[in-house]
């Protein structure tokens, strides 16, 4: 698996497998009993692979797998690698509140612009909005880099179960 994409913060991969769901899903629901190195959940034909709360950090990523059957004997591996969803909500959040305040202040800065006033202060908060923005992708991805190699863990784990589900077909 290559992660090799600077940009994506949550990366994500699809892989097509020539078995049916139930196997890989079922593998999962064993792993989940037989160990005890990472969190696994199940809900339908979603996985969610996280670390026990003793080893995760703020930045400590999951994996979520959805196994969807696409043909008789056939499915596909959509899987995406994030953060705890509550301190994603949270990033998107801040984006959210950083790029409503460059448009406001960017549409105040016209108007005042536009009247011949002094827009100085706008131009100024809209720039701020900028460096906040790129503050917060910078950030986001210090965060993925300390949790590369925590990301490679949970790969490795799930192929790993899948190779055993493939095993006992074989």
């Amino acid at each position: 698996m290559a992660l090799s994409n600077d940009i994506v913060l949550r990366p994500r991969f699809k892989i097509d497998y020539k078995i049916d769901n139930s196997v890989l899903l079922s593998q999962f629901d064993t792993a989940k009993a037989d160990q005890s190195d990472f969190i696994i959940t199940r809900i339908d034909d979603h996985v969610f692979i996280r670390f026990p709360k003793k080893e995760q950090h703020y930045w400590s990523p999951q994996l979520h797998l959805e196994i969807i059957n696409t043909e008789t004997e056939s499915c596909t591996l959509h899987g995406l690698f994030g953060p705890n969803p509550t301190v994603w909500t949270l990033f998107m959040f801040l984006h959210f509140v950083v790029a409503t305040l460059f448009v406001a202040f960017g549409i105040w800065a016209y108007t005042n612009w536009s009247l011949d006033k002094d827009y100085t202060l706008q131009v100024f908060t809209v720039l701020l909005t900028l460096v906040l923005w790129f503050t917060l992708y910078f950030i986001g991805r210090i965060g993925k880099s300390k949790g590369k190699p925590e990301m490679h863990r949970l790969h490795q784990f799930m192929d790993t179960q899948i190779k055993k589900a493939l095993n006992e077909i074989v």
